[in-house]
């Protein structure tokens, strides 16, 4: 398995108050699948991705990704894991203001032991027009598409995508949506992805049901939907 969770635990103080957000979660995920962690605000779902991003930790269990247990990676490690291994996609773009476009491609590329080529990265998400425009002047899919960019061009093993359609409409979300199968099928790379918008596990090779801090349900969908034939 590309991604193997067992006993994953993870809680936070507030003076005396302990609060369980992880409550010995187990999942697997194999490598160029396209996964969904459905759940609602609060079920621990982005705490989740978190850890196996490499910005937060567990206080136990296993995160094994791609072979390496990331919970035992030292500071500097987990900071070569995050720069070489894992993109990420945010609800809200990230986009530096200042640059183009292509400079906004262009900053991450350049910390990337393997980037891919930025233009072949900008025609990939339909943005080779673009590429000396400023994020003032994309509309929210287009900034959106800018921030895949920048996620795939250092071509990392890991795509996570923390609600990638909450800020769109429903026609941007399904050419976002789209897209991501296209980057999955074109580049191979595993792709998981938070949502609470049931209708999304269609498109996923494994779909991950969380409340309060468990997965309560895991299936696997034999057939995966296109993008565009989804509907909410």
């Amino acid at each position: 398995m590309f991604i193997d969770i067992s006993s994953l635990k993870k809680s936070y103080s507030s003076g005396l108050v302990k609060t369980e957000v992880l409550k010995g979660i187990g999942m697997k995920l194999e490598k160029g699948e396209i996964g969904v962690i459905l759940g609602p605000s609060g079920s621990g779902k982005s705490t989740l991705m978190n850890i196996i991003g490499g910005i937060d930790s567990g206080d136990s269990g296993k995160v094994v990704v791609d072979g390496v247990e990331i919970n035992n990676l030292s500071s500097d490690l987990l900071t070569e894991y995050r720069r070489e291994d894992i993109g990420f996609i945010f609800q809200f773009y990230n986009l530096v203001p200042n640059l183009t476009v292509g400079e906004n491609i262009e900053v991450v590329s350049n910390i990337s032991k393997s980037p891919l080529n930025i233009d072949e990265v900008l025609a990939a998400v339909g943005l080779q027009d673009k590429k000396r425009r400023f994020p003032r002047e994309l509309s929210g899919g287009e900034q959106q598409r800018v921030s895949i960019a920048r996620a795939i061009v250092k071509n990392p093993k890991l795509l996570l995508c923390d609600e990638p359609t909450g800020a769109l409409d429903y026609q941007t979300s399904r050419s976002i949506l789209r897209l991501l199968q296209q980057v999955n099928k074109k580049y191979g790379t595993t792709i998981l992805m938070i949502t609470h918008n049931a209708a999304i596990a269609a498109m996923a090779n494994r779909v991950f049901k969380v409340r309060s801090g468990e997965i309560v349900e895991a299936t696997v969908n034999e057939v995966t939907v296109p993008a565009e034939r989804i509907e909410w």
